[in-house]
């Protein structure tokens, strides 16, 4: 009777046993296209008596194959995202409908067809159409790059926030696998782990996380960031990531901050967005290194085109008779307060006319030093970069101009071609700190100053006359003209000798109380000569002899004349703001005199050296002022050059990621993945394992009823 109930026990034990691996294949086929799902198998232990122990169902995974496709999960996550958003700046400066470059070409060829004819309005009017042509090219592209910043910040609110729901979704599964697990009869819950794997795979898509496991009974996962910071811990809790700002609010930074219970406090930390990896890495990388840089670039060329083409246009004579003015309007710059300082201070910028070539495409902090009566009397200012980072020197030492003095009143010229005035009437206070971006926005804020053709001034303010009783060879070979600022009071250092009503100073109206402006150099031999003035009789300004050049007569005067050159002219920066040069010999007697250019309407000297801007070194290539300055064109160049090998490089690397991805995928799959084939040929086993059980049960109630019919 006893082998009979052995037999019986083992039938049954064999028939749940195959039931319930018929039952773990049977869910292995029926999930083998569900996304996430990892394959199962039932294992069982042989019992101490007879039959079939207890039995185990577990997924099989090889934690090596599933980590290696996560890290390449993360990497065609980050490349991904960096590709396809550069590919798009690419596709936008190659545009030849927005080309700058081709922009610049249409201006200046315009402008050197006007100089053919310098009273030609309507070649002057063509002038101003294609500036205005070029501006709307500027203005595209910048704006196209606003638009994209704004999409990015938008973009990253949305994986922050998807990043926050996987996060939490995470830790409450791992709250539930520790509950489940807790109260187990030994398998484990497939289904949680399943969902909590899937949860972390869509997390290192967006983020470079690691994953460990935490080493309780519970079975919990601990995430951290690649950079060590906690996501997820071993009883569930969990951080959450947020958004935060500087001074720049379009530029975001990333923070972690924690979301523990009572008692534990909470705390928050910045996190470095170059360590981030994913699609959030990718994200931050590309506006670090494509988006921020060409929003710059293009403002840096937008600023130095307009204020070379001002400079040059205020360094002739119009149409009018009239010393030129500006063709472009720069915008006005405005400070951003960092956080703590009121938002209530201000500080404004301009840039300083005539130094377009030294704008370069660094942000500036500012930084109050020293207060006086409420009003910064000392700065320091910082130059960054569009991160944020400090600008390096070419000893890679970090720019920094210290105790520098502003004007409690008006603007204060700093680094860079910029100037700042603090617009409250106080309350500042050391520490106060504010942001100037001078090129991020600039280039779709530069507006036209006139559309009058008039305006262009084509012709050079003075004119050379020789005498013509000159008995030299000698004949003027070069005009010079570097300022024509007016102000008959000398209150601006860049003060010049016109004066603004179609003359030159005299005595009257000269800074200096004995003579006038220089106006005539006379040759007493072939190496020496006088400067006079203009009055009548004249007055010898100053003497020179030992001449071993022509060239720049009036340099060379101040330089080296007896008497001295007058202290008045000397304390201006650039008086009288005018020179020129000879070529053969002069004799003693030969004069050469400097006349305001009436009626010298054909004059087309300044509109030459306007279109020889084109060919000038005018864009800064880096802080450091020895750098070799770039052409507009050769700028323009670089920047598209630069983003086009990024775009390159970023496809070739997401194909080598995506290949990556392709391999530790199939390594994970031929471990945790579904084999229809393998399956169906468990199905077939545990069929006749099944049937073979079934037919001992069979087998032992024959015996058992045999032995009943005996009995009787």
């Amino acid at each position: 009777m006893s082998g009979s109930i052995d037999l019986y026990n083992i039938a049954t034990g064999g028939i749940n046993a195959s039931n319930r691996l018929l039952a773990t294949t049977s869910n292995n086929i029926a999930n083998v296209n569900t996304e996430g799902y990892v394959r199962e198998r039932t294992v069982f232990t042989n019992d101490l008596n007879v039959g079939v122990g207890r039995g185990t169902t577990e997924r099989i995974i090889d934690k090596f194959a599933q980590n290696q496709m996560r890290r390449d999960i993360t990497s065609v996550g980050e490349w991904d995202m960096f590709a396809s958003k550069t590919a798009d700046i690419d596709a936008q400066l190659a545009n030849e409908a927005n080309s700058i470059s081709k922009g610049l070409n249409e201006f200046f060829a315009a402008v050197q067809t006007a100089a053919d004819d310098p009273t030609n309005l309507a070649s002057r009017d063509v002038v101003l159409s294609k500036a205005e042509s070029l501006l709307r090219r500027m203005t595209s592209v910048s704006d196209y790059m606003t638009y994209k910043e704004d999409e990015l910040n938008l973009e990253t609110e949305n994986i922050i926030t998807k990043s926050n729901n996987l996060i939490q979704t995470i830790g409450d599964l791992n709250k539930a696998i520790m509950v489940v697990n807790g109260n187990s009869t030994g398998s484990e819950p497939t289904a949680l782990l399943n969902e909590r794997d899937k949860a972390i795979n869509e997390l290192s898509e967006l983020m470079d996380i690691n994953v460990r496991e935490s080493g309780n009974a519970g079975n919990s996962l601990l995430v951290n960031l690649s950079s060590g910071e906690s996501l997820v811990l071993d009883d569930g809790s969990f951080n959450l990531l947020q958004l935060s700002s500087s001074a720049d609010l379009k530029r975001q930074q990333l923070q972690l901050s924690t979301n523990f219970s009572a008692p534990k406090n909470n705390t928050d930390l910045y996190i470095k967005e170059d360590q981030i990896g994913g699609a959030l890495g990718g994200l931050f990388r590309y506006r670090d290194e494509v988006l921020g840089p060409a929003q710059r670039d293009i403002g840096q060329l937008g600023v130095t085109f307009a204020e070379a083409v001002n400079q040059q246009n205020r360094l002739g004579m119009d149409l009018d008779y009239q010393l030129g003015g500006d063709i472009f309007n720069l915008p006005e710059l405005v400070g951003l307060p960092y956080p703590g300082t009121p938002d209530t201070l201000g500080l404004t910028g301009q840039f300083t006319p005539g130094k377009g070539n030294e704008i370069t495409d660094a942000d500036i902090r500012v930084t109050v030093t020293n207060v006086n009566l409420g009003m910064p009397d000392q700065v320091t200012i910082e130059l960054l970069n569009g991160d944020g980072t400090p600008k390096l020197d070419e000893n890679n030492q970090p720019v920094i101009y210290s105790g520098v003095a502003v004007s409690a009143t008006g603007f204060t010229e700093i680094a860079g071609g910029i100037e700042i005035d603090f617009q409250s009437a106080g309350g500042y206070a050391v520490g106060n700190e504010f942001l100037l971006q001078p090129t991020k926005y600039t280039a779709s804020d530069i507006t036209m100053a006139t559309n009058r053709p008039e305006d262009l001034a084509f012709a050079n303010p003075i004119r050379v006359e020789v005498n013509q009783n000159n008995l030299g060879d000698a004949a003027v070979s070069k005009t010079t003209v570097t300022n024509t600022t007016v102000d008959n009071t000398f209150g601006n250092n860049y003060a010049s000798a016109f004066d603004g009503s179609g003359a030159i100073h005299d005595l009257a109206s000269s800074p200096s109380p004995t003579v006038g402006a220089p106006v005539e150099v006379r040759f007493t031999s072939e190496t020496s000569y006088d400067v006079l003035d203009g009055e009548s009789p004249p007055n010898i300004i100053t003497s020179v002899s030992g001449v071993t050049n022509y060239n720049n007569l009036l340099a060379q005067a101040e330089a080296s004349g007896v008497p001295p050159w007058p202290a008045q002219f000397s304390a201006l920066d650039d008086y009288p703001g005018y020179d020129f040069s000879i070529e053969g010999r002069p004799v003693a007697g030969d004069s050469f005199t400097v006349n305001y250019n009436v009626e010298g309407r054909f004059d087309n000297a300044n509109a030459l050296s306007m279109a020889g801007l084109q060919q000038e070194g005018l864009v800064q290539l880096s802080t450091n002022s020895n750098s070799e300055p770039r052409t507009l064109h050769e700028s323009y160049s670089t920047l598209v050059s630069r983003i086009g090998e990024k775009s390159a490089t970023a496809s070739v690397a997401l194909q080598a990621a995506e290949a990556m991805k392709v391999q530790s995928s199939d390594w994970f799959e031929s471990v945790s993945g579904v084999s229809l084939d393998e399956e169906a040929a468990n199905l077939v086993r545990y069929q006749q394992s099944y049937a073979a059980a079934a037919r001992i049960l069979g087998t032992a109630q024959e015996l058992f009823n045999t032995i009943l019919s005996a009995v009787r």
